[in-house]
Formats: structure tokens, sequence, C-alpha cells
């Protein structure tokens, strides 16, 4: 029986190799720095208790007060489940299966190739540069048939925002063509990077936000597509009739309160100061041999032996993120920014590791 349902499936389904969440890895850890989740509780509590009732489509107190927090107008804003919801969107509005394509530079976020095979899209890839930049020619010879350009800036998961030079230039190539798709997941660590202004120069310019990182709600699935009016029509028509429930509504406003954005930069810039600290301390550590900058609320670096580090620190409940199989990655792990005992503990625990000793800091 299970042989007949899976051959009803879709064969681009049955060949699909599902994106490996850090939850769908599993563990028994208590220090979790594998998923970029803020590490502490934020203190919100529902308010709106008409469960009996649909919810908005587009609850107006979440896009105004996302709107003014971008700088934006409420038509230029969309709300979904996650800013994996609004990947999706794009492609179910704007690409034809099997005739059209998207493109995007690997290493980076994983769920662009997964939603493009779960819908039949083709994807193609152009691999970044040394330092993950853009290969800016070699997108250009790609193009043709392509209607969507993702670009995770910062990129995940090396940490680093794309050159805003080499943004623009994407931007020329592709005017009338096709739309390039900013992913700005972890923006909020590095606000000055935003091309949420452009959209009054590119009108195929979108931009996707997410509360999952720097607002500490990863727990709510909640994002944001902003882009022009035109675009926010087209994606209007094929949301669910009801993405945001009640309660997650209700949260989300008011986590962009005054009030509720107050304490996201207060927790960003805990954020940043312990990452700080971490990237310090791992230049400390004998099995580490890189430490890449980072602009985000993760630390990408190589390991001698990555895998036995990530073996033995899984071991002890410190769950860290493997990156081995991106390209150009090879004895890379992605470590979330904890409580700065949990980095603490990190850092402890790679020092003992057999064989290792810290080195002093030049």
């Amino acid at each position: 029986m299970s042989n007949t349902i899976e051959n009803l499936a879709r064969a681009n389904v049955r060949a699909l190799t599902p994106y490996q969440s850090a939850r769908r890895l599993g563990g028994n850890g208590d220090v979790w720095l594998n998923a970029n989740e803020y590490p502490l509780a934020v203190p919100f509590d529902l308010s709106q208790l008409t469960l009996n009732r649909y919810p908005e489509c587009q609850p107006a107190l979440v896009i105004s007060r996302y709107a003014a927090y971008a700088g934006l107008q409420p038509e230029q804003v969309l709300v979904s489940r996650g800013a994996d919801e609004g990947i999706e969107l794009l492609m179910r509005a704007f690409c034809e299966p099997g005739k059209d394509a998207v493109l995007f530079c690997p290493p980076t976020y994983g769920m662009y190739s997964v939603s493009a095979e779960t819908i039949g899209i083709e994807y193609r890839t152009v691999q970044a540069l040394d330092g993950w930049q853009l290969n800016l020619p070699a997108i250009s010879e790609q193009l043709d048939g392509v209607k969507l350009v993702y670009v995770c800036s910062p990129n995940n998961p090396t940490g680093n925002p794309i050159n805003p030079a080499d943004l623009r230039q994407l931007l020329e190539m592709t005017r009338g063509k096709a739309l390039v798709i900013a992913d700005e997941a972890y923006i909020e660590f590095c606000p000055d990077a935003t091309l949420a202004g452009w959209l009054q120069d590119y009108p195929h310019l979108v931009v996707l936000r997410t509360l999952s990182k720097a607002f500490a709600l990863a727990g709510l699935r909640c994002g944001f597509t902003l882009a022009n009016k035109p675009v926010i029509d087209l994606l209007m028509k094929v949301i669910a009739p009801y993405p945001l429930s009640t309660p997650v509504a209700d949260i989300a406003a008011q986590a962009l309160s005054d009030q509720g954005i107050t304490l996201m930069r207060e927790h960003v810039a805990q954020l940043i100061a312990t990452r700080e600290w971490l990237i310090d301390a791992l230049k400390t550590c004998d099995c580490v041999e890189q430490v890449f900058a980072s602009e985000t609320n993760y630390v990408l670096a190589r390991f001698t032996a990555s895998s036995q580090v990530f073996k033995t620190l899984w071991d002890q409940g410190i769950i860290l993120r493997d990156q081995n199989k991106q390209p150009g990655l090879a004895g890379c792990l992605r470590i979330s920014i904890g409580t700065r005992e949990e980095c603490e503990r990190t850092i402890a625990a790679l020092k003992s590791l057999p064989g290792s000793a810290s080195r002093e800091q030049a």
C-alpha cells in the first residue's frame, strides 16, 4: 500500500530531499546554537481572545506598524507565515513550472532550492566568489529564462552583507527581466545595509524580513514581504485566505510597538557584544583554523576535524550546525549566538577536546 501511495505523488516530490531544519535534525541538547534563535523568551502575552472569528488576511495593525518600522507605506507590506512563505509565494506568482527558473548563489539559505523543487521550477546556481560576494559576470550569463534572483544579505550561513554596489549592478542587469529578492532575515544586526529604501528606484526589487531572529519570535512564524504595490497585489492573489492566526497577529503587533522595537534593539546590542567575545575566544582554540567576520547573530568557523568536533559537542548537549555540505564550506560549523554562559560553555568544550590546547591571541 505504501508503494501505491508513493506512486500517486508527483515525481519531483518523490525525488525531493527536504530541507533539514534544526528541529528536524533533532538532538538532546540543552545548549541550542544551531538555529540562529534568540536564546531567551521574550515577555509578550496574548490579549486578543476572539478565537471564534477568522482573523484578518492582512492584520491592519501589524501592517501599519511594520510599514512605519521599515520606512514604507502599508501598501508596500505583506505579512505571511514566516519569510519562508514569502519565498514560495513569489515563485507561485511569477514562475511557470517547466518554463521559468530562479537563481541564487551558494553557499546560502537552503529553502530557495527546496521551494523551487517542490513547485517544479528549475533553479540555477552561481557559486559566490571568494569572500562570498556575487559573481556578476557569471550571473549575467545565466539570466535567460530566470524570473527571480534570490540574494541573502547578510548571507546565511556565511554572515556577510552583500556589496551594495554589486546589488545595484544586479538590479540594473535584471531590470525589466526578473525580480531581485533581497532576503534580509538578519538585517537588524546591520540595519544600514537594508535595501528597503531602494524600492522607490527599483520596481522589480523585493525585500524579505522576519520576526524570527532579532525580534526573538522564531516560534511565532511571522515574516514580511516588502515590495511596490504591483508586486504585493499579485502576491495577494496566491496567499492563503488567513495566513496569520489571531494569536500570531496579536504578538506581532506588540513586538512592533515602540516598546517592542526598543526591546529588540537592546537584545541586538547584547548579542553583538556576545558575538564579538565569541569570535575572539574561538581564535584561541587549537581546533579552530579560521573564524569569519559576521554581521549576524551567528558565527561561521572552519575547524580541524570538524565532524569530530560537531559530534563531541553534540554528545555533550551543545548543538551546532554542520555546514560541510555547502559549496566552499568544507570543515565549517555555524554557531548561533546564545547567552554569554552558553558561549562560554561552548568554548570550554572546544578547549577540552583531545589533543587540543588553547593558543594565545596575537
